[in-house]
């Protein structure tokens, strides 16, 4: 509800001569709780003058302090972006300025503008989002995690539960005659179900420091690319039930996001990346439900909009697919464990990597390969490389010990494995295989085999990959004694399509 008449302000940053960098023209953009104008250089964004049960900027001082809390928050991830807190003023010849002598009347958010293009939303529609850049975005997202502050005032069941009926209540108030009541209602009877469930994990998490100060609204439209990096903003300040909460929740709305745009295979990419830096994959249990909150909320959102609008239109259409999604994420999905071993440069990782988002439940397998546990075990990052003392026999006993356990705790959490390791051993190969029948789930092996000048020669052209091998150690494996494969034997000496299609048909995928 908008409670002040902003329209002086608002006249005022509209004007290019507001700006001072020399902009010929300026662009705006609104949404439901603000205005942002866009000059050549410079950013303006101002606090609408509303009140909402979730956020009230009803007053000067406090759009005062949201903007600043703005600023603060978001420096952490985006310093070169967010410039500070600028005074609207009026001086006494009735006349606003920036900074200036005289009353203040309101408070802009002052911001650098960037390329729009690099949006990752735009670059999504674009096809211009790929492997690399997710592994970037998972990186930069654990370490703004990493630095953010641990709190035990939010997040966990009761954190969950709050969210749960607030957006029940936003169905009964704009969602009825999109998505209908019965649905909706047992939508929430489904997220109760699973909360239940998955509620001890959560006050575990919530005491282990995994809820945290985040995000908050960690979708594609809310990064961007500056100097080849991308850069998160717009986190969420006017609600702390909205950003301190579980950071596998902050990343469930990322997941949610590339899933909803088709890009299913980039969210898998993402999350195992995350798993691999922070080590959290004893927090799956709980993806389901986030991903599914985060769908339900996008579901009632549009539905208020479709409402607004009669009915009618794109925002219909998105409300029925977000609130399926929401459906769907919280289905049973029985999980499996696939293993895929072979020599370095045979292409396991590729296989595994097209392989994962094939399996449920959303978004896809954990991949739990050796050498980014051997590189976290180490304490470095997945791209950092090894001396000699990370590939000693104790060390790579330790490494698949770490493979077969994370794979299980993975496993009893409800989400499918694929296990990525030479496993030249046959006992390695038979632990393995126990793993899956200690759990009561499906096993498949797969070993993939190619000629030795092949895979010389993909070890060779590898960048930015996690593991060390080299044309020598391809060459020394080879003397390796495998003893009996009874894996699927699977010639990977073609291309990554025909290898695909062959790991597809043995698994019945």
């Amino acid at each position: 509800m908008i409670v002040e008449d902003q329209s002086e302000v608002v006249a005022f940053l509209s004007r290019p001569e507001a700006f001072g960098d020399g902009a010929q023209e300026v662009e705006r953009v609104e949404t439901h709780i603000s205005q942002i104008f866009i000059g050549r250089d410079r950013v303006f964004k101002l606090k609408r003058a509303v009140r909402f049960p979730y956020l009230d900027f009803s007053t000067l001082e406090r759009r005062h302090e949201s903007c600043l809390a703005e600023v603060a928050i978001n420096r952490r991830s985006a310093p070169k972006l967010y410039k500070g807190v600028r005074a609207v003023r009026r001086g006494g010849d009735g006349t606003l300025s920036l900074d200036g002598a005289g009353e203040v009347i309101d408070w802009v958010v002052e911001m650098v503008r960037f390329d729009q293009d690099t949006l990752f939303d735009r670059l999504a529609m674009a096809g211009k989002l790929d492997r690399h850049m997710m592994d970037d975005l998972a990186d930069v997202i654990s370490a703004f995690h990493a630095h953010g502050e641990p709190r035990t005032d939010g997040g966990g069941r009761a954190g969950i539960a709050r969210t749960i009926e607030s957006d029940d209540n936003a169905y009964l108030d704009a969602g009825e005659g999109v998505l209908g009541r019965t649905r909706t209602k047992d939508l929430k009877n489904r997220l109760w179900d699973r909360l239940d469930q998955v509620g001890p994990l959560l006050e575990e998490r919530r005491r282990s420091g995994c809820v945290r100060m985040c995000h908050g609204d960690l979708h594609l439209r809310n990064i961007f690319l500056m100097d080849g990096r991308p850069v998160l903003f717009d986190a969420i300040e006017f609600n702390n039930n909205f950003n301190i909460i579980d950071v596998l929740y902050d990343l469930a709305f990322l997941l949610m996001d590339l899933q909803y745009r088709g890009l299913g295979d980039l969210a898998n990419i993402v999350m195992n990346r995350y798993l691999d830096i922070t080590g959290a994959s004893w927090g799956l249990g709980a993806m389901g439900l986030f991903l599914s909150m985060r769908a339900s909320s996008r579901a009632h959102i549009n539905a208020a909009l479709a409402q607004a609008a009669g009915d009618r239109g794109p925002h219909r259409d998105e409300a029925l697919a977000y609130f399926d999604m929401a459906v769907k994420y919280l289905t049973p999905s029985t999980p499996r464990l696939i293993a895929v071993g072979g020599l370095s440069g045979s292409g396991k990782s590729l296989t595994g990597r097209t392989l994962a988002p094939l399996l449920g439940p959303q978004p896809g397998a954990r991949i739990v390969r050796s050498d980014t546990l051997r590189k976290r075990l180490m304490g470095v990052h997945p791209l950092d490389r090894l001396d000699e003392e990370g590939y000693s026999r104790e060390m790579t006993e330790k490494t698949y010990r770490a493979v077969y356990d994370e794979a299980e705790m993975v496993l009893l959490a409800g989400h499918s494995v694929i296990a990525d390791a030479v496993f030249a051993g046959a006992d390695e190969r038979r632990a393995i295989a126990q793993v899956a029948e200690r759990v009561g789930v499906p096993f498949d092996g797969l070993w993939l085999e190619a000629p030795e000048a092949v895979m010389v020669e993909r070890v060779k052209r590898r960048i930015n990959n996690p593991s060390d091998a080299d044309a020598e150690i391809v060459r020394r494996q080879l003397n390796y004694d495998l003893g009996e494969v009874t894996w699927h034997r699977i010639d990977s000496s073609g291309s990554r399509e025909q290898t695909f299609r062959s790991a597809t048909a043995v698994l019945g995928l």
